[in-house]
């Protein structure tokens, strides 16, 4: 005990620094939005691998609930196929022209997993094990086998991290399905199975359960893809429109397995966009 205390003594300044040091690490990853995503990327390499091996031994674990959420899907993929081209050939469209634009289409999807996940912030940020290795990039959309799951923030060499739709950052262009009525879907912390779709027009003819999905209006999703069900209608705070209580189809308790969108056109229409943005900067500072 002598000695413990002769050890103090003689190195308290040090000891008082390593406290100092661990106390402002700790304050500036929790309550800086940045650079706590910074840790979650692929540069914290060690973090990542930790993450993975954790996340291979849950998904062993829950492999059979997968793998027969994965046969249910397919199943009613392959009856939504089979409908399609009922449909079409009904229509007098042959299946050389379906098989053509399925080939023709601007995207495609690069599988991944979840490898690190938070649902109880108000900035809630996923890790998944693709980095730009893979060919992801920043600002695309990623999917779940249920529906939306949110954009590519930041990227490394083999990790990478998605700000979910659960991040009170996040906005997403939806429409009520089939209805051409848009809005954005927002999160406003609390629970993760519901978010808010906002700026709908009081005039719109809206239902319970009915589908709110992409709308296709951004390069970063495709037109169609499930967002949620809605579940309640109240008017917005201000009063002028509508905000839809949205039950989110994915499940983000459970996030596993996910898929990035890669759309071919995403960078030239980004280009385009900024373009338009800085001719409108340009007309407005003459």
């Amino acid at each position: 005990m002598k000695n413990l205390i002769d050890f103090i003594k003689n190195h308290y300044n040090w000891l008082i620094f390593l406290l100092l040091e661990m106390v402002s690490l700790t304050m500036l990853f929790q309550f800086n939005s940045y650079q706590g995503s910074v840790a979650f990327t692929s540069a914290n390499s060690v973090a990542g691998v930790i993450y993975q091996g954790k996340s291979n031994i849950t998904s062993f674990l829950s492999l059979r609930d997968i793998n027969k959420e994965l046969t249910i899907t397919n199943v009613n993929l392959q009856q939504q196929v089979l409908q399609l081209k009922k449909q079409l050939k009904k229509y007098g469209v042959s299946s050389y022209h379906i098989e053509q634009a399925l080939r023709e289409r601007n995207y495609t999807l690069i599988g991944a997993q979840v490898v690190q996940n938070s649902v109880n912030k108000q900035n809630n940020l996923i890790t998944i094990d693709r980095g730009s290795a893979d060919g992801i990039k920043e600002d695309m959309g990623v999917v779940s086998g249920n529906g939306v799951v949110g954009v590519v923030y930041m990227v490394g060499s083999h990790y990478s991290v998605v700000m979910p739709i659960i991040s009170v950052h996040s906005s997403i262009s939806c429409e009520v399905d089939g209805t051409g009525y848009f809005g954005y879907l927002r999160w406003l912390g609390g629970d993760s199975h519901y978010a808010y779709m906002e700026d709908v027009p009081l005039y719109a003819d809206i239902k319970i359960n009915q589908w709110v999905v992409t709308s296709g209006y951004s390069a970063i999703f495709p037109a169609g893809v499930p967002v949620g069900k809605i579940r309640s209608a109240e008017k917005s705070p201000d009063g002028v429109s509508y905000r839809l209580v949205v039950e989110l189809s994915s499940d983000f308790i459970n996030l596993r397995d996910v898929c990035v969108i890669d759309n071919h056109h995403t960078h030239d229409q980004l280009q385009l966009l900024q373009a338009a943005k800085d001719s409108l900067d340009l007309i407005k500072n003459q």
